[in-house]
């Protein structure tokens, strides 16, 4: 479902600024994988997330989507087919609209715009059982600004709006990070429901270890821009967050570029 094959980025290119963020970073995820992606600040996590949405080219490498070479692709056209959710709960909504309007944009994401209703009758019925499952009330508010709701809700609701159309790659940039311990819990229990209940091939990028072992079947780890690290299946499964700390320290040199990663 994704093949990336030996993308290159590098920022600033020719300054004193010059940073290198990908280098040559080759990854295979198949149908139905939902691989968590680990790493220190700088590792080049989001900026791979990024490059695979089309925030800006790559310098060098192909994007490959269900068989579909995209690298080319502006970003735009790429939202038909992906689904992504940020790590700022601000993000990935319209604040000024009704909650029931934000799922009716998601749902023409990728349509051709015309004259209409902007919700018909057969929608908001749809809409209302689809939040019934977050199971936070929301189904009762529909007609409420999104900008009143809490960040979890938002993130929920953006959760929501991003697997609307089933897309065929979910993007989860640390879409947990700006919560509290609680809410993210359920932000992610969420996310493990949804994209089993779909079959979703997913990417999630975490700096939580424990989040990055206990979700999905791989876990790739990445520091310096390259891919360092890639366990799935049963040893995975008994992976610990020592074993991971451990590998992180090799592959830093014994220096963790990270707080949050050990404390998480």
């Amino acid at each position: 479902m994704l093949e990336l094959n030996h993308i290159r980025k590098t920022f600033n290119k020719g300054t004193i600024n010059e940073k290198p963020a990908l280098l040559g970073v080759t990854l295979k995820l198949n149908p139905g994988d939902f691989c968590t992606v680990i790493g220190g600040n700088g590792a080049g996590k989001s900026t791979c997330l990024n490059a695979i949405a089309g925030v800006w080219p790559v310098d060098g490498g192909s994007i490959i989507v269900d068989g579909e070479n995209i690298t080319g692709l502006p970003e735009y056209k790429r939202a038909e087919f992906l689904g992504r959710v940020f790590q700022d709960p601000m993000n990935g909504t319209a604040a000024t609209m009704q909650i029931d309007e934000n799922l009716a944009l998601a749902a023409r994401r990728g349509n051709r715009r015309g004259l209409g209703w902007g919700i018909t009758k057969q929608e908001h019925e749809i809409y209302h059982e689809q939040l019934k499952t977050l199971e936070l009330g929301l189904e009762d508010r529909m007609t409420q600004k999104v900008g009143l709701l809490s960040g979890g809700q938002r993130q929920a609701l953006t959760l929501l709006m991003a697997t609307l159309k089933k897309p065929k790659l979910l993007l989860l940039d640390e879409h947990t990070a700006a919560l509290d311990p609680k809410t993210a819990e359920k932000v992610l229990r969420l996310t493990d429901e949804v994209v089993k209940r779909d079959s979703l091939t997913a990417l999630m990028v975490t700096h939580n270890m424990r989040d990055a072992i206990r979700m999905g079947n791989r876990l790739i780890m990445m520091n310096e821009g390259r891919i360092v690290y890639e366990v799935s299946g049963e040893e995975k499964k008994h992976l610990q967050v020592s074993d991971l700390l451990e590998k992180f320290s090799d592959v830093s040199h014994g220096q963790f570029a990270n707080d949050r990663m050990m404390l998480a």
